[in-house]
C-alpha cells in the first residue's frame, strides 16, 4: 500500500471523551502491535477507532472467517472459543472492559483463530486494517518529507545525495524531553545529532562559572551535528523549554548507513572548510 501523494491527508477523528480515549490507550499500551508507534501515530490510532454497539449473544468474530477489525472493549463481556480438528468449540478466555482482541487482522488477511461471542450488551471500539496501515504509511511519508527538508539545511550534510537523504530520514528516531530537561550538556562527549520537530529549546553556555543563555532554538533547528564528525566535548548545554520533540541519529548509525562523515564532507570543499573552521 503506497502512501498518499496528498500532503493534506485528512486524519480520521471519531469523537471520544477524555476518559474513553484514556481507556483505549491503557488497553493497547502493552499490545505488541502498538508498542513501537510514536506518540502521533498512537493518538491517530486512538482517534480513528469507531464505536460499535453489539447486543448479547452476537458473534463478533467467527473462527476461520476473514476479518479486518481489531476491537477494544469499552463495556460489556465476551467469551472466546476455539475449535480444534472439527471438535466442539471450547471456551478459552473471556473479555471485559479494557480487553482487546483481533489485532492480527491489522497485519494480514488471515482466517480468524477463534470465535468471540458477546455474553452481554457491549460497546466496542473498532479499528480496521486499511485505516491502521494508512496511519502508519501517511505518518512515515510525512515524516520523511519533513526530515529531508530539515536535513537539507544542515551544513554538515549538504553534500548528501538525494538517496542518502532518504536513508538518513528513515533512520531518524523521535525522542521527547520535558520542560527543563537537558538534551545535551556542555563538556560531555556525545554521539547524537538532533533536529527539533516541535517545541523549543534554549542554549546555555558556561564561561568562568557564569551560565548565560546564548540562543533559542525552534522547529527545524539542529544541534549536536559535530558529534557525527568527532568526539569533541559538547560546546554548550541545550535544555527543553516546554515539551520538546526531536529527531535524532547517532554517529554509529550514520557511519553504518553512509560511512564516515568526513568522507562526505570532502565531496564539497566549501562545506568542508565551513565545518572544519568551526572545530575547537
Amino acid at each position: 500500500m503506497a502512501p498518499s501523494l496528498n500532503q493534506d491527508f485528512v486524519k480520521v477523528v471519531i469523537p471520544k471523551t477524555d476518559m474513553q480515549a484514556e481507556r483505549i490507550k491503557i488497553s493497547i499500551a502493552n499490545n505488541f502491535l502498538f508498542r513501537n508507534l510514536d506518540e502521533e501515530q498512537y493518538m491517530d490510532v486512538v482517534n480513528a477507532m469507531t464505536e460499535k454497539y453489539v447486543e448479547r449473544d452476537v458473534t463478533v468474530i467467527e473462527q476461520g472467517g476473514v476479518g479486518d477489525y481489531f476491537y477494544v472493549v469499552e463495556s460489556g463481556t465476551l467469551d472466546c472459543f476455539i475449535s480444534k480438528n472439527g471438535e466442539d468449540r471450547v471456551k478459552v478466555t473471556s473479555y471485559e472492559a479494557g480487553g482487546s482482541f483481533g489485532e492480527l487482522a491489522l497485519m494480514y488477511n488471515a482466517p480468524r483463530a477463534a470465535t468471540i461471542i458477546t455474553t452481554s450488551d457491549c460497546v466496542l471500539w473498532a479499528l480496521d486494517r486499511i485505516t491502521f496501515r494508512t496511519i502508519l504509511m501517511e505518518n512515515t511519508s510525512r515524516k520523511r518529507r519533513m526530515y529531508e527538508s530539515f536535513l537539507s539545511e544542515v551544513v554538515l550534510l549538504k553534500s548528501l545525495e538525494s538517496y542518502e537523504q532518504h536513508k538518513i530520514a528513515d533512520a531518524l528516531e523521535s525522542v521527547y524531553f520535558e520542560e527543563g530537561q537537558e538534551v545535551v550538556k556542555q563538556g560531555d562527549v556525545g554521539d547524537q545529532f538532533y533536529i527539533i520537530e516541535s517545541g523549543e529549546a534554549i542554549v546555555l553556555k558556561s564561561e568562568n562559572g557564569v551560565v548565560q543563555q546564548v540562543n533559542r532554538l525552534g522547529r527545524g533547528s539542529y544541534f549536536g551535528e559535530l558529534a557525527l564528525l568527532n568526539d569533541s566535548p559538547r560546546a554548550a548545554t541545550v535544555v527543553a523549554s516546554g515539551r520538546l520533540k526531536c529527531a535524532t541519529l547517532g554517529k554509529k548509525a550514520f557511519t553504518r548507513l553512509l560511512g564516515p562523515v568526513l568522507d562526505i564532507l570532502k565531496r564539497n570543499s566549501e562545506n568542508y572548510y565551513a565545518v572544519i573552521s568551526q572545530q575547537p
